[in-house]
């Protein structure tokens, strides 16, 4: 846990976590819109965090690479979230839109610098072709990558 309060990207992550409760704390009770709203976007600053965790974890590019993807999905729709309240009557502090989306800025652009520093030759081959590093050669015909669950059991856990 150490190492990852030490990530500036997870620093970020849990600051725009912080800065979210803060918003949750202005939107009106008795509007049942906003009221939705406050769970998808309390929810996208949580997987973001999370799924930094899980990529420091897994070490792996393509884990790290998956785990990337689902992040950026959730900062994307977080930004859109935050913006739209702008435009909905019963929310006032709108000073909260802009301090939240500078935020989100500043995360995007850790974001890029620690998906760089990912490390290519530490890959398991994505058959789906999707976490792939740059310029990887797929495996010869002799690679076996097969998961066979009988390996692991023995016929009485049948």
């Amino acid at each position: 846990m150490k190492k990852l309060d030490s990530i500036p990207i997870y620093q970020k992550a849990m600051s725009l976590v912080t800065s979210v409760n803060g918003l949750m704390a202005t939107i009106p009770e008795d509007d049942a819109f906003l009221q939705n709203s406050k769970g998808m976007i309390m929810e996208d600053a949580m997987v973001m965090a999370a799924k930094i965790a899980g990529a420091e974890g897994g070490d792996l590019y393509s884990i790290r690479m998956q785990n990337s993807a689902i992040i950026r999905s959730h900062a994307m729709h977080l930004y859109t979230q935050i913006g739209s309240l702008r435009y909905h009557e019963n929310f006032k502090d709108l000073e909260y839109v802009t301090l939240l989306r500078n935020e989100l800025d500043e995360f995007r652009l850790l974001f890029i610098d620690w998906v760089a520093s990912f490390d290519t030759n530490n890959h398991m081959w994505d058959e789906w072709g999707l976490f792939n590093p740059p310029g990887a050669i797929p495996p010869t015909d002799s690679y076996d990558d097969s998961f066979n669950i009988d390996d692991f059991l023995e016929d009485e856990d049948l």
